[in-house]
């Protein structure tokens, strides 16, 4: 399954860092907002705010088949590459259930095309959705079929 998406945007911060980034590039809080009030517009239930990791931003979503994380970090232009937003669906585990890689286990289809509807904007260019594994391998895939 098509767990991470890639894409480029303008509509979002990537230069001016702010005084509550864990780190100096820790962008992505707008755009964390933004899609979490696309997922609530389209009757998905999310966290009430992001929450921030040294890599990035995360919120909780809620589908019928449970909660997932939605996870958002900025990878910056290099080698001629744009900027380029990362964002990657996980299912939400207790500790344990993380600790034994229950987070990529049981993700939902029904999440992950609500992602994918709430990435489906204007403000979104360049859209491309990958399998999680072979995208860490470096083996892009392309845009979903219609």
């Amino acid at each position: 399954m098509r767990t991470l998406a890639t894409f480029q945007s303008t509509a979002f911060n990537t230069t001016k860092p702010k005084a509550y980034f864990i780190n100096r590039g820790c962008y992505g809080d707008d755009a964390r907002l933004w899609l979490m009030s696309r997922l609530r517009a389209a009757g998905v239930a999310t966290d009430p705010e992001p929450g921030q990791e040294d890599f990035g931003w995360y919120f909780n979503l809620t589908v019928p088949e449970g909660r997932h994380c939605c996870v958002l970090g900025l990878r910056p232009a290099s080698d001629g590459d744009p900027e380029t937003w990362i964002t990657w669906m996980e299912r939400r585990r207790a500790i344990l259930g993380s600790i034994l890689g229950g987070r990529t286990r049981g993700i939902s289809s029904t999440a992950v095309s609500a992602i994918h509807q709430a990435l489906s904007a204007p403000e979104i260019l360049g859209l491309r959705c990958h399998d999680k594994g072979e995208f860490d391998r470096g083996q892009e895939q392309g845009p979903l079929p219609p």
